[in-house]
């Protein structure tokens, strides 16, 4: 059944995104305005590039350019089924600016591995960038988590199988920085058996000055795509272990992920502060309201809009 939906997302796709690249292409030769849907003065525009370096069992690495869009949501829409700014500032418990760092939809088609909300607090007119929102989605599966993490630096007990040659085991240590004229995001993930067996990067510039939006951001969902599956064929290729969705072995994942996140928690507030976290068992751990982490997991919309 998984096989036959992927294969018509890539035909559905596939046509879709072929009309609306005509369509795109005739009203850019043809009329004056440019085909962009974003307020220019709420959206900021950035080029980098994605890093990804596999260490163990085998080493696998690739790196990739890509097109991202930084939304000031109290003065522009956000893409379709994603948070809006006050939803995000009632998540992450703050009071000032939350912008979105996210793929805008192209030509009919939606790809996003990982979105990120930065949530500021004011301090006179000073906005502090205080905590971030990851929104973290499996697109072969349709499933997305969303939860909060401290940008200087956070760790994170693995919540969703993002991967068919990853496990649900170990923890994934994310930071990001406040976007300004770059930004970058760094994730490792932390394996009890494996190590830092794997490490992801995204670095980006932001440009002074884009024209039509929608053209910068032609077919950049179908590259991210591209690059996902080519690689992962790669990986099945080098005869990494392919593992199934543990959905269909372990119903009770997310409600684990969730009681290893409360001992990463209960161990970093030990750390400053021993009169907390008496117990570790997932069940009784304190006092950790000020390191109180958040998921939600729910379905994902499809990639094709």
């Amino acid at each position: 059944m998984e096989a036959l939906d992927l294969l018509f997302s890539i035909t559905s796709t596939f046509f879709t995104s072929l009309a609306l690249s005509l369509l795109l292409v005739f009203r850019t030769l043809f009329t004056r305005r440019p085909s962009s849907t974003i307020h220019s003065n709420a959206v900021s525009l950035y080029q980098g590039t994605v890093w990804h370096e596999r260490r163990r069992p085998v080493h696998h690495s690739f790196l990739y350019s890509v097109r991202y869009a930084l939304f000031d949501l109290d003065h522009a829409h956000a893409p379709p089924d994603h948070l809006s700014a006050d939803e995000a500032r009632q998540v992450a418990q703050t009071t000032g600016p939350v912008f979105l760092l996210t793929i805008p939809p192209s030509v009919g088609y939606e790809q996003n591995p990982l979105s990120l909300y930065y949530c500021y607090d004011m301090d006179g007119s000073a906005r502090l960038l205080k905590k971030c929102i990851a929104e973290v989605t499996n697109t072969p599966w349709g499933e997305r988590v969303v939860f909060i993490f401290y940008p200087n630096s956070d760790v994170v007990a693995k919540p969703l199988h993002v991967s068919p040659f990853m496990d649900m085991l170990g923890n994934w240590n994310i930071k990001a920085n406040d976007p300004t004229d770059s930004l970058s995001v760094f994730i490792s993930v932390q394996h009890p058996e494996l190590g830092d067996y794997f490490v992801a990067s995204l670095k980006a510039k932001r440009l002074s000055s884009v024209s039509d939006h929608a053209m910068f951001f032609w077919l950049m969902p179908h590259k991210v795509a591209l690059w996902i599956y080519w690689h992962a064929l790669k990986l099945w290729w080098k005869n990494v272990h392919f593992i199934q969705h543990p959905g269909y072995t372990n119903p009770t994942y997310r409600e684990e992920a969730m009681i290893r996140d409360k001992k990463l928690q209960c161990n970093q507030a030990l750390a400053w502060d021993r009169g907390n976290c008496l117990q570790a068992d997932g069940h009784h751990l304190g006092n950790l309201a000020d390191r109180k982490r958040w998921f939600k997991w729910r379905d994902a919309k499809r990639p094709w809009c």
